[in-house]
């Protein structure tokens, strides 16, 4: 149980947070059943329906922001599955996000320990395009000269502290080219009716470049002009989803900056194209992140008009259908897709991928159980919260196979990392894949 204490200054952000925007709930519980840590547990307070009692009790200056009630905001997911659902249209997003934020400047959950790895993560490599891509550079030589291969085979990571030792293989592949010597800074459909540009994100970047230059192939294909900003910064969502709105902010600012420079406006865009949901979902709103920035505002309100998820945006243009390969006797082959939370949830994009999906020639598309469900990744939780993480990770391993597809398209580097090691650890043999990569292999057979 959390203790109720009144105080006499309530926390800055839930308490200045529009009233109204607490007052949404009903407490009707139709959050209930598709909350995951509800789910696991069955106690009131690890359902939305309980965290939002909390909150507004803490805005109400009748709780304390304690350990406890930390703890709990941090064992939510984040994973927006209650705004789905929710008949009053609760921002639940809002909320999480200033509650975390009263936490962090609480400091009611400092160590030593944390306190290290949030300043290292959040605020130094995360918060630095060239820091991020030193570490990653590091991290792809380890992986490529053998050693990562000798540490493994010699059982050495057993030395590691466990915690650790249980990280170690949902360590990402980096690759040997970033996004920026994969994409030009302009280019150009011999015939362009659209200009967009292109974010290329930092997960992504490091891991799945080649989702960026197939998303950018994708664009040419469909008449679009791409404008691509080089060494971008994160989106800042990772920093708003854990309590760090004041370098959310900055990081938005870098954002629009750039692409400023790269399009000479962002009203000469047609639209800025996203390929990754959880930074989308965020992305979509650097108006609410920046509406007290007197020298932003304006910016924010634009940027966030023009913010596509990379499916909505061919929809929203009419896609170009790929032209059927040569035929072949080899019968389909069956992939199922995986809802990433930030794009069902947070964007409402549930119908867009499935179409990409179905116009690709030779891929039969089979649906996936519980779908929507979250697969454990949700942003940094599989490392804050390994035991639910691995959990949920499992049950989506479990319904992947029912499918017995060969091949699972989702919309975000996050989840692909968790479904990639989940794979290698389970020995299931399944190819993890963004829709988006599909299409564009798609195109260059037809071609």
């Amino acid at each position: 149980m959390v203790a109720l204490h009144p105080v006499s200054t309530p926390p800055l952000h839930l308490a200045q947070l529009d009233y109204s925007v607490l007052q949404q709930c009903m407490h009707c519980g139709m959050c209930l059943p598709t909350c995951p840590t509800y789910d696991a547990t069955k106690l009131e307070r690890n359902s939305p329906r309980g965290r939002i009692a909390l909150m507004r009790n803490i805005a109400d200056g009748n709780l304390e922001v304690t350990k406890a009630f930390g703890e709990e905001m941090y064992f939510c997911l984040g994973c927006l599955a209650c705004e789905t659902v929710c008949p009053a249209g609760v921002n639940y997003a809002r909320m999480f996000e200033e509650a975390r934020a009263d936490i962090e400047e609480a400091g009611v959950l400092q160590m030593p320990k944390r306190d290290f790895v949030r300043a290292f993560a959040l605020r130094f490599v995360f918060a630095h395009p060239l820091v991020l891509r030193a570490l990653g550079r590091l991290l792809r030589w380890y992986q490529a000269s053998g050693l990562e291969w000798l540490v493994r085979t010699l059982r050495l990571t057993a030395l590691l502290p466990r915690d650790l030792r249980e990280l170690e293989p949902l360590t990402p592949r980096v690759q040997a080219q970033f996004s920026d010597a994969l994409i030009g800074a302009v280019e150009s459909p011999d015939d362009p009716r659209h200009r967009v540009g292109m974010l290329t994100g930092c997960v992504q970047d490091l891991a799945y470049p080649h989702v960026n230059r197939d998303t950018v192939d994708v664009l040419l294909a469909n008449h679009c002009e791409v404008r691509t900003p080089g060494a971008q910064y994160c989106c800042g969502s990772l920093h708003a989803h854990n309590g760090e709105l004041t370098l959310a902010r900055a990081m938005a600012r870098k954002n629009i900056d750039d692409m400023e420079r790269a399009a000479g406006s962002l009203e000469e865009l047609d639209a800025i194209i996203t390929n990754a949901a959880g930074c989308g979902s965020h992305l979509k709103h650097y108006d609410e992140l920046l509406a007290d920035d007197p020298r932003y505002v304006a910016r924010a309100r634009i940027w966030s008009r023009k913010v596509r998820d990379i499916h909505e945006w061919l929809a929203e243009i009419g896609i170009v259908a790929p032209a059927a390969p040569p035929r072949t006797a080899a019968p389909p082959i069956a992939v199922t897709y995986h809802e990433a939370c930030h794009l069902c949830h947070g964007q409402k994009i549930t119908r867009q991928p499935r179409e990409v999906l179905k116009l690709i020639p030779g891929l039969r598309l089979v649906e996936l159980p519980e779908a929507t469900w979250c697969c454990g990744s949700a942003g940094i939780y599989n490392i804050t919260q390994p035991e639910m993480s691995r959990e949920l990770l499992e049950r989506k391993l479990g319904n992947i196979a029912q499918t017995g597809a060969k091949m699972v398209a989702t919309a975000n580097p996050g989840c692909s990392v968790q479904l990639e090691a989940g794979a290698r650890e389970s020995g299931q043999a399944f190819e993890v894949v963004h829709p988006i990569t599909l299409l564009a292999r798609a195109y260059r057979e037809g071609a």
